[in-house]
């Protein structure tokens, strides 16, 4: 179905994206700890949010 160079450039290019997301995502590691402090309340507040919609549902579904 697809050519040999066609395989080899695709695991090349997953490789080499792999390989930048990593370096890219340790450099900004440092500053993601200092900006998105706090950011698991909101987290919390959404799944919480979405499980009392779920709850309201179940119970004026009866």
């Amino acid at each position: 179905m697809f050519s040999t160079g066609q395989l080899y450039f695709t695991l090349f290019f997953v490789v080499a994206f792999i390989a930048t997301m990593i370096v890219v995502y340790r450099k900004d590691l440092k500053e993601m700890k200092t900006q998105y402090k706090g950011t698991y309340w909101i987290l919390i507040g959404f799944i919480t949010f979405i499980l009392l919609l779920m709850v309201i549902k179940t119970f004026l579904k009866d």
